[in-house]
């Protein structure tokens, strides 16, 4: 498994204290600006680990879609949290 990114940490973060958050969420949250920047840097990595998933999986690219922590996604920040508070 590839190390967790430090894009793909804040953005496991920010819904993990959040909950589900649309693209453009994400990007007022984080204020960030570009879409493409915010996919191919935070969410295309999340999902291709496993860590965050589709709240519509059939439909990936519906102007409705919202992204939110997968269960795998819940397990490791709660790891790195711990962890974290041990430290």
């Amino acid at each position: 498994t590839p190390p967790v990114t430090p894009p793909v940490r804040a953005l496991m973060e920010l819904l993990a204290s959040e909950g589900e958050l649309s693209n453009a969420d994400i990007r007022t949250r984080m204020q960030l600006k570009d879409r493409a920047h915010v996919r191919e840097h935070y969410i295309d990595p999340g999902l291709a680990q496993g860590l965050i998933e589709y709240t519509l999986p059939d439909k990936p690219t519906s102007r409705l879609q919202k992204y939110r922590l997968s269960e795998a996604g819940w397990h490791l920040h709660t790891a790195m949290a711990s962890h974290a508070a041990k430290a």
